[in-house]
C-alpha cells in the first residue's frame, strides 16, 4: 500500500495505474516463481509502490460512517493530505482533519512514517487547545471511535513488513496474489496480515488482520477505484469490519487532487492548530 492510509490503507489503497501494457507485462513477468514465495511476496510488494510514485502531493475530502452492532450510525467529515517522501528509510507524512460534527471540529492527526524506526503521530484537540503525542505503544488503540488503528493511518511502507506469497486466486471478477505480510516494526496491534492484490493493476482489494493472539480481527475491503492523470488509482470507498465486536466503518473519499504545492511546511505540529 506504498502510502498514507489510502498510502496505508489510506498507502493499503493508494496505489498507481498500470504505466502502459509493457510495463504491466514486465512487471508480472518478472515475479519469481512460486518456488520462492518470499522473494515473490516482496516483489508483488514493491511493485505496488513503483506504480504510485511522483504523485508528489494529494489532498481529498472523506465521509467516516460508524455503525455500531446495532446497526446505528454516525457520520464525521474529513480532509486528508499526503506529501510523498522520497528520502531513504522515510515514509510519506500525512494530516487528516476532522470538520463535522461540531464536537470533533478541528481536531487532526499529523503521521510520519519510517520504515523500521516508530512513526511519529501527533493529534490536536482543539477542545484544549493541545497537540497530544501519541506513544507508539498505543498506536494499535481505535481512531476516534473507528475500527481503525492510529497505525493503519500512517503511510504502509514496504519496508515495514517481511513478505510470503501464499497463492493467487479469483477475486470478483479478477485474479489476486495472496501475499502474508509479518510487521517488523514494535507495538504492532497486529500479528500478520494477509492482503489480497489483483494481477492486473496491482491494487490492493482486500486485507485481513490478525491479532496479537493471531485471531482474524478485521477486514478490509477496497473498491470504487478511479483513474487520476492518467496514473494514479484510487480507491472511494473502504469498507473495514470487524469480526471480534460486529462494528464496521466506512470511509468514503471524494474531491482528489494531485500536485497542488503542498510542502513540508503544511505538516507540521503548528500546522495542526491552524487546520481547521
Amino acid at each position: 500500500m506504498g502510502k498514507a492510509l489510502q498510502a496505508s490503507l489510506l498507502a493499503t489503497a493508494m496505489v498507481a495505474a498500470p504505466l502502459g501494457l509493457t510495463a504491466m507485462a514486465a512487471g508480472i513477468d518478472t515475479l519469481p516463481g512460486e518456488d520462492q514465495p518470499e522473494a515473490r511476496g516482496l516483489a508483488i510488494a514493491q511493485e505496488t509502490e513503483r506504480r504510485d510514485l511522483g504523485f508528489q502531493d494529494s489532498s481529498s475530502t472523506m465521509k467516516m460512517v460508524l455503525t455500531n452492532a446495532y446497526g446505528e450510525t454516525s457520520e464525521r467529515e474529513l480532509r486528508n493530505m499526503v506529501l510523498e517522501v522520497t528520502e531513504e528509510n522515510e515514509g510519506d507524512w500525512s494530516l487528516i482533519v476532522f470538520d463535522k460534527p461540531r464536537d470533533v471540529d478541528g481536531t487532526a492527526l499529523l503521521s510520519y512514517a519510517h520504515i523500521l524506526d516508530p512513526d511519529d503521530q501527533w493529534m490536536y484537540l482543539p477542545a484544549v487547545a493541545r497537540v497530544k503525542r501519541i506513544s507508539s505503544v498505543n498506536k494499535s488503540g481505535p481512531f476516534m471511535g473507528s475500527e481503525f488503528a492510529f497505525e493503519d493511518f500512517a503511510s504502509q511502507e514496504v519496508g515495514k513488513y517481511s513478505y510470503t506469497w501464499l497463492r493467487d486466486e479469483p477475486c470478483g471478477e479478477m485474479t489476486c496474489h495472496v501475499v502474508e505480510r509479518t510487521p517488523l516494526y514494535e507495538h504492532s496491534g497486529y500479528t500478520r496480515q494477509i492482503a489480497w492484490t489483483d494481477t492486473t493493476d496491482y491494487q490492493p482489494r482486500k486485507i485481513e488482520f490478525y491479532d496479537r493472539k493471531n485471531d482474524l480481527l478485521k477486514t478490509l475491503t477496497m473498491s470504487d477505484y478511479r483513474l487520476y492523470n492518467d496514473k494514479y488509482w484510487r480507491a472511494h470507498d473502504l469498507f473495514m469490519e470487524n469480526h471480534q465486536t460486529s462494528k464496521t466503518t466506512r470511509l468514503v473519499w471524494a474531491d482528489y487532487e494531485f500536485g497542488s504545492g503542498l510542502s513540508a511546511s503544511d505538516f507540521t505540529t503548528n500546522a495542526l492548530k491552524r487546520a481547521r
